[in-house]
């Protein structure tokens, strides 16, 4: 869990939900121009309440989804 300054300094990008928290958002670009993005939303306080990595090729399809938080369920083909 980090703070609101910490979470916006690290991710860079977020949207406010219409519950008051917050989902950030992180793109790393790979050599082959694949990209791997980090989504994580947040309540009010903060506190993380969700937590998933997705997967997209050098066109930008969605090709796997790999939720972390509350329960990792392991990668899921899409």
């Amino acid at each position: 869990m980090g703070s609101r300054t910490q979470n916006e300094k690290r991710d860079g990008s977020w949207v406010i939900l219409p519950n008051g928290g917050r989902r950030y958002r992180l793109v790393i670009r790979g050599l082959s121009g694949w990209q791997a993005i980090y989504l994580k939303e947040v309540d009010s306080a903060e506190n993380t309440v969700r937590f998933w990595q997705e997967i997209c090729d050098d066109k930008g399809k969605l090709l796997e989804v790999h939720e972390k938080f509350p329960v990792d369920k392991g990668h899921r083909k899409v």
